[in-house]
């Protein structure tokens, strides 16, 4: 038995102190767009932050702002917009301090393998012919690219012609989805979302910047931040050298 205790002991002391040493978490709210982006800035800053874990949840900006209005226990909000995180700041969640843009969203058009439809050379009102069914597009009363969407439909002259078309998804990772299986014969995505291994298989056509309003994509350190130096932190890895040039790889503009 002391001999048992005795190993266990040096196996302990064998450890390094990282191993020891007890995860802080960084719980971060991030806009679905960023999907593939999120996951290399977590293991960009994970690497830079011995024992520090971040726990990454994806999904609508405007359903992550109803839930930081409520209470929920995140630390830092990536949005996808300038808009909420503004709210946030307004309702006191957090400080303008605290916030900071670190993305510009590029909206595109994603057509699945064999489409024929002509965007290229007809643009948005191509969505008009009747071979155009359905058309998928993040919720605009929760996804700011939703509203992107819909600003570009009306700029083009087509919102009347395409509005029975519609089919909302809760995310754009959702309105991706309902593309990829069929349920959509277009999907207007944020461009970083099309660079993933799924969607690379169909085409993407950029909407012209004049058609929309610019997305600018803000993050916020939020007042109920359990370490707010570590989550001050983050946010400034995402708008350093390193977070941007991630950024930059998945499709975003740069502030």
């Amino acid at each position: 038995m002391i001999r048992r205790s005795i190993l266990a002991l040096a196996l302990l002391l064998a450890l390094p102190a990282r191993a020891l040493a007890p995860a802080r978490t960084l719980t971060v709210a991030a806009a679905a767009n960023l999907r593939a982006a999120a996951e290399e800035l977590k293991q960009g800053f994970e690497a830079e932050q011995p024992g520090v874990e971040v726990a990454l949840t994806l999904g609508a900006s405007g359903t992550f702002f109803a839930q930081l209005r409520n209470g929920a226990p995140f630390d830092v909000f990536l949005s996808a917009d300038r808009e909420y995180p503004a709210r946030l700041v307004a309702a006191r969640l957090g400080a303008a301090a605290d916030e900071r843009t670190y993305a510009f969203g590029k909206l595109v058009a994603w057509l699945p393998p064999g489409s024929t439809l002509d965007l290229e050379r007809r643009g948005l009102a191509a969505l008009a012919d009747p071979a155009v069914k359905r058309i998928a597009i993040a919720n605009p009363a929760v996804a700011p690219f939703g509203r992107a969407t819909e600003a570009a439909f009306r700029a083009a002259g087509v919102e009347q012609a395409v509005k029975e078309k519609l089919v909302l998804g809760t995310s754009v990772a959702q309105a991706a989805q309902f593309a990829t299986t069929g349920a959509a014969d277009v999907a207007f995505l944020p461009a970083s979302l099309t660079a993933g291994e799924e969607l690379s298989r169909g085409r993407s056509v950029p909407v012209p910047e004049a058609l929309y309003p610019r997305i600018e994509q803000s993050g916020l350190v939020l007042s109920a931040a359990r370490d707010p130096a570590l989550a001050r932190a983050f946010l400034a890895f995402v708008t350093g050298a390193k977070g941007r040039a991630i950024l930059a790889r998945c499709g975003y503009g740069l502030p």
